[in-house]
Order: structure tokens, then sequence, then C-alpha cells
């Protein structure tokens, strides 16, 4: 989760696109970052798979005036107005983007392909028909903030009180070299974003990574069967948390900009 899902940088960039606050080319390049390629198929009008540039474009002249995100789980639609077919794509792939303007949304499908040590990665963007509604369960950026700050108080109480090794300095140390390593040179967020959305964003990016380093030490210091569950239980809701803070950071200039408009 402390990765940047792909979704955040197509729905961060393309909407300072749509603004006008960066050029066509330099969105495509910053949503594309690490990987070889992105393609976008299924677009109204293009029989064949077009590049970023073009689809952008292409949605802009559809009437998408903004890029929404969502990370559904099973269980947890967020972000997320349907229809069920949609809704099961973007389930499937943990992510999607929701055009705000139009009833259209985007599902990438990752490929990898080449020799081990040289692998490269290619996505499409699957655009599908959405339902025109408001997103599922998505707070707006103070809630966010008050939330997570919350969740990961009580989710550190717990997992300190079951000597769990992620919840201690080393896990920190850990969590701000993860960071630094994943953050060097990249931009937060794209030009237009509050700073309180970069502020969230980060926060949740750094819960995020204290859930993963819970989950990957094992059971730590949590030999029986009730302290394992109560990790769980604690790590279930700030998981939930974080992944709410996220949508919340990258849909902010959209949410920002209807409540304007009323």
């Amino acid at each position: 989760m402390l990765s940047e899902p792909r979704s955040g940088r197509l729905a961060a960039w393309g909407n300072a696109l749509l603004t006008g606050l960066v050029a066509p080319d330099d969105a495509a390049l910053a949503i594309v970052g690490e990987d070889a390629v992105h393609r976008v198929e299924g677009l109204p009008g293009e029989s064949a798979p077009v590049g970023l540039t073009l689809a952008l474009g292409r949605l802009r002249t559809l009437g998408a005036t903004g890029l929404r995100v969502a990370l559904p789980a099973p269980g947890h639609p967020l972000g997320l107005s349907g229809p069920p077919e949609f809704n099961a794509r973007a389930l499937e792939a943990e992510e999607a983007v929701v055009c705000h303007g139009t009833a259209l949304g985007l599902v990438p499908e990752v490929y990898e392909a080449g020799p081990e040590g040289d692998v490269h990665v290619e996505v499409v963007w699957h655009c599908l028909p959405v339902r025109e509604a408001p997103p599922a369960d998505v707070p707006s950026l103070g809630e966010a903030e008050r939330e997570l700050a919350e969740a990961l108080r009580e989710a550190t109480e717990v997992l300190t009180r079951l000597d769990v090794a992620a919840s201690g300095p080393v896990a920190q140390a850990a969590i701000e070299a993860y960071r630094a390593r994943a953050e060097a040179g990249r931009q937060v967020l794209a030009p237009g974003y509050p700073p309180r959305a970069v502020r969230v964003l980060e926060l949740a990016q750094r819960v995020g990574a204290l859930i993963s380093l819970a989950y990957g030490s094992g059971h730590g210091g949590a030999v029986s069967a009730s302290e394992m569950a109560a990790r769980s239980a604690a790590l279930r809701p700030v998981e939930r948390t974080a992944r709410r803070a996220q949508v919340a950071a990258y849909n902010s200039v959209v949410e920002e900009r209807e409540r304007g408009a009323r």
C-alpha cells in the first residue's frame, strides 16, 4: 500500500492536465512512471488502443472535467458507483479511475514481459461505462486526516501490546528509508493539489507501510491464536482508513471544484 497506485498517478496528472496546469506529454510521462508504456482501449470512437496523450484529450472532448480514484477491496466498494460489471473489474484490479462529467471509467490491466532482471511492464486501461452517482464511502480531506491519526494511534497501541516488531522504532526507520527510496525525485501529487491533500496522502502511505511491515513480520510476539486474531482485527480497520484517505487525497481537487460550483 505504500507504493503509489497507478490509478492515483492517472487521476492526479490527468486532473492537472484537464485544468491546464501541465502539458499533455508531461502528464503522460508522469503517469507512465517506470512502466514501459500505457495504452487505453475501449474509448468511444476508437477501434484500437491509443496512447495516453490521445486518450486524455479524447476524454476531455467527451466531457470529462475531472478524474476520481477508486480503491475497492472485498466488501468495501470504495470510490465506486456501479454498474456491477465495472465494479467487478475494478475489484479484481483493486483500483480504477472514474471520470467526472462523462459516464466512463478506466480499469488497469498490467502485463509483465522480458527475462528475469530485465522485466518491463505494460499497462492497458480498459474504458468502460459507469453509473453517474456519488462515489461510495469517500471522506473529506479533514475527515480522512482525523480518521488516520486516530486509527494509527489505536493500531500502534495494540501492536505494541502484542509485541509485533513492526510497531517499534526499527519499523519507523524502515518506513523512512523505504519512503526516501520510493519518493526520491518524485512529486507526491501533481500541480493543483492543496497542501492538505499532500499531507493526507503522505500519512496514508506511512500507515500503509506500517501495515505491510506488520503483516510481513510473521507472527511477531503474538503467539496465541487469540493474539494473532487481535492483531488482524487491529490492522483491518486501519488499512481501510488508509485506503479511504488515499482516495480522499487524490479526489480532493474534483470534490473542491464540485463544492465551489454549488
